[in-house]
């Protein structure tokens, strides 16, 4: 099984309009509401991929009741934590081809609900993988998916992280199965800048040599990269309108990790894994099975290590 983690999950607001004119009435062109989250995102993309998963989170209130709603709509297995504070809205308005977001700080953590979760990954058993990524809400910090990622390798089983700084770097000694910053946060975690592509592997490398066991790397129009111990593989970047920004690198980890568990197949993971990445990007919303299929086909995968 995969597990998802989304500690703070929200009810995104998403708000078309022409045009945004800050201090007046603004009139919507239309606006829709969608379940937010990235290890949500993880758990709707796998779905599209017929991949089972359960996602794990805290939501409270009516806004909760609202989400856990809005998730039985996809069909998603849940199992999350009940607590005392409201889940948060985000609110994401998309004019003049600009994205314009406020989210909100999510629901306060108590100790006994955040042992609840940890509860619930003590579970779990040799053959997991948990996926952990996205914020935190209010009394939670760093060492929260720090504690998460201790408990899961003393089950044997494994774990993805999606952050970044201090808060990744903290669990690659525990050999997360893999990692995924985009080009510019890896420069910002070696405090440089790269030229070229083999610069970039280079840095990878690093990771893995810090515990990392594969280093997936997005780098936007360029495509992406993967490390392994073995070998570094680069993909294309399949040219299209992009539609969205929210969920691409969700997408991406959800395609690489849902094949990874599959086949243990370096090439055909980061395939997929570009392919939910590209899809969601070229879509309204997460990708749909459709989108993906289609977009896996003009996906190329070349050894360059």
């Amino acid at each position: 099984m995969i597990y998802t983690i989304t500690a703070n999950p929200s009810i995104d607001y998403v708000l078309q309009l022409k045009q945004l004119t800050v201090g007046v009435v603004n009139r919507t062109q239309a606006d829709f509401k969608l379940p937010g989250g990235k290890g949500i995102n993880v758990s709707r993309i796998l779905q599209e991929l017929a991949i089972d998963s359960t996602a794990w989170g805290f939501v409270g209130g009516e806004t909760g009741q609202m989400f856990t709603h809005m998730l039985q709509q996809h069909h998603l297995n849940t199992d999350f934590v009940t607590v005392s504070g409201d889940t948060r809205i985000n609110v994401k308005v998309k004019a003049e081809d600009e994205e314009t977001e406020i989210n909100g700080q999510g629901p306060a953590i108590s100790a006994s609900e955040k042992a609840a979760l940890l509860d619930k990954v003590s579970q779990i058993n040799a053959q997991d993988v948990v996926i952990m990524s996205g914020s935190l809400p209010l009394q939670l910090d760093n060492q929260f998916y720090l504690e998460i990622a201790q408990l899961v390798k003393q089950l044997g089983a494994q774990f993805v992280i999606d952050t970044t700084g201090k808060a990744l770097l903290d669990t690659l000694s525990l050999h997360p199965l893999v990692i995924k910053p985009n080009h510019h946060e890896l420069a910002e975690l070696f405090q440089t800048t790269f030229t070229d592509t083999k610069q970039i592997i280079a840095a990878a490398q690093k990771l893995l040599t810090q515990g990392a066991q594969n280093v997936l790397v997005s780098m936007a129009g360029a495509g992406a990269l993967l490390v392994t111990q073995e070998h570094a593989y680069q993909c294309n970047a399949p040219k299209e309108a992009v539609k969205n920004s929210v969920g691409a690198g969700d997408s991406m980890i959800a395609g690489f990790v849902g094949t990874w568990m599959q086949n243990q197949d370096p090439e055909a993971s980061l395939r997929q894994g570009a392919a939910c990445g590209s899809a969601t990007a070229f879509s309204e919303d997460l990708a749909q099975k459709a989108k993906i299929q289609e977009v896996y086909q003009k996906i190329k995968i070349t050894q360059i290590q």
